[in-house]
């Protein structure tokens, strides 16, 4: 858990997204925002600095939300991830309020909301539901966590994540007692 800035992000329970995303955040720009950091496990640099045509096109929320070589981390390659429904929903809300070439100006619509902007945002909201040892990386680790304990192959999730190597993309996923017991329990002949 992290603590002060320090240790690993919290992965958040399916019952604390609930209340984040219900009573914590205030906004629909705000549900969108970590919705994007929820719903493809992208860093909240990446989503912060989103293009509005990455998101939507003439007809609406576009299929896949892309994000660009030059926002991601070490410059790595462009990546195209699906808009899960639950995504689309806050996307389609936010649209109506989205009109700059940044999804989410910064301040006087100059530049892109700054991350660390958006880190007081949900520290906020956190502090709004009593949520302890969460980040803006919380919402990176619980989407992998996530799609890995659903059986979402490595490698699979590696091309979601734009991890590097399977190494780096471990050192993000949580096991829960319950997996290895599961896993344990799988032992019998």
């Amino acid at each position: 858990m992290k603590v002060d800035r320090h240790g690993q992000s919290k992965v958040l329970t399916p019952t604390e997204v609930t209340r984040l995303f219900t009573d914590g955040f205030q906004g629909d720009r705000d549900r969108a925002l970590f919705g994007i950091c929820l719903y493809t496990g992208c860093r909240i640099n990446e989503a912060c600095s989103l293009l509005t045509p990455d998101v939507y096109d003439l007809q609406g929320v576009r299929a896949k939300l892309t994000i660009r070589k030059g926002n991601t981390k070490g410059k790595q390659e462009t990546r195209q991830i699906p808009v899960a429904p639950d995504l689309r929903a806050y996307l389609a809300t936010y649209q109506e309020q989205a009109g700059s070439q940044y999804l989410f100006p910064g301040r006087h619509g100059r530049g892109h909301l700054n991350p660390r902007s958006a880190d007081a945002i949900l520290h906020e909201a956190l502090e709004r539901v009593g949520v302890e040892g969460a980040s803006t990386h919380s919402f990176r680790r619980t989407a992998l966590t996530m799609l890995s304990t659903a059986g979402v192959p490595l490698r699979v999730i590696q091309e979601i994540s734009g991890h590097r190597s399977l190494q780096a993309l471990q050192q993000y996923l949580e096991v829960s007692e319950q997996q290895v017991e599961a896993a344990i329990s799988a032992l019998s002949f």
